[in-house]
């Protein structure tokens, strides 16, 4: 690979609506933000990375991500031979900006996949499809039972996670209604987004257990440290690790502390290469992952879904969250991925470019 330089540094903003206001557990939105990345190398390939724009999610702004690109990476980047492990490894000294730093690795990679003329799937020797499962937000119990009933008939999930933090009667009350909608075939996680405290979380996961749930994540907040060793071992059900690990450092000491399963974002961590040291060490050592939601396009889904489909298997065995898109009335690429049974059939082609709609990303500018 080596002569692939880095020529030209392009950024496109993006402004999806959503059919409905979406409710998340830090903000309430009508709209998704996107930036889309197109790193174009001297040899003429163009890799090219999603990241999702929230301020509570990642402390950015369509206007702010495109100045941290501008005054913090531009320079380093062209002229970057993606081989030089050294060079690419100076990117990453500028402090925070997680979610610039990950775009940019997606797309490094995203080069890489199209040099070697194979997908990343496959140079990960992954599988050619990737399970994916549901997130059912928070709405009143009725409403979500409506939602999850629907979507697992469309699309066939085998897995739901179900957004809890309503308070806890109004959680049982809806995971009632859910698995009397859905049946007991289907699997169900729990996420309250630490809407609960350390004293009320073992008797919360007792309660869900009773109901079929399998595993809580974040139910309330918690470090690696000796206090999250406890609650885990006084909890009925695993603790899926999500908000406060980030990065290769948190996620080790989750482990060391007993953790037994870690939700991983694509872009939370600094792409896909510290999202892989992070599951070589935990798998390793018995810990499952699985890869999260992040509010991804379509585009975004399928970055995110290579390394999903290449994960080792686990105890758990959680499918992938990234399945946001299938909310999205208009998307930036030519055709949305499709799921059928429950899983996405991943394209046996390098790169992503082949699927933006050019055109469309201009239009959906905001």
């Amino acid at each position: 690979m080596a002569g692939h330089r880095i020529e030209k540094i392009e950024l496109f903003p993006v402004r999806i609506p959503y059919p409905r206001p979406m409710q998340w557990a830090s903000l309430s939105e009508t709209a998704a933000d996107y930036m889309i990345l197109r790193l174009t190398t001297d040899t003429g390939l163009s890799g090219i990375a999603e990241g999702t724009v929230k301020t509570t999610w990642n402390g950015t702004t369509l206007r702010s991500l495109a100045v941290v690109f501008e005054e913090l990476f531009e320079g380093n980047l062209k002229g970057l031979d993606v081989d030089d492990e050294k060079a690419i490894g100076a990117l990453w000294r500028p402090k925070e900006h997680s979610l610039a730093k990950a775009m940019i690795d997606v797309a490094l990679w995203d080069i890489r996949s199209q040099a070697a003329g194979r997908a990343l799937w496959r140079i990960w020797d992954g599988a050619p499809e990737a399970a994916v499962s549901w997130v059912v937000t928070r709405q009143a119990p009725a409403k979500m039972a409506g939602e999850a009933a629907d979507v697992v008939g469309r699309y066939g999930f085998g897995t739901l996670k179900v957004k809890g933090g309503q308070g806890i009667e109004t959680d049982v009350a809806a995971l009632g209604e859910i698995r009397a909608a859905v049946g007991d075939g289907v699997r169900i996680y729990v996420d309250p987004n630490q809407a609960y405290d350390t004293a009320e979380t073992p008797g919360y996961c007792r309660r869900l257990a009773d109901l079929g749930v399998i595993m809580v994540e974040d139910p309330c907040p918690y470090l690696p440290d000796a206090a999250f060793t406890r609650l885990q071992e006084t909890c009925v059900l695993p603790l899926l690790v999500d908000g406060t690990c980030r990065d290769f450092a948190a996620a080790s000491l989750y482990v060391e502390r007993g953790a037994r399963a870690l939700n991983l974002k694509l872009l939370k961590a600094r792409g896909y290469s510290e999202n892989w040291r992070i599951v070589r060490h935990a798998t390793e050592r018995g810990v499952d992952v699985n890869i999260g939601l992040f509010g991804e396009s379509s585009l975004g889904a399928l970055a995110a879904l290579q390394i999903s489909a290449a994960l080792p298997k686990g105890r758990y065995n959680l499918p992938s969250e990234a399945t946001l898109f299938l909310l999205l009335p208009d998307e930036f690429v030519h055709q949305p991925l499709a799921i059928e049974g429950g899983r996405i059939r991943l394209p046996d082609r390098p790169g992503f470019g082949w699927m933006v709609d050019w055109d469309k990303v201009r239009r959906l500018a905001p």
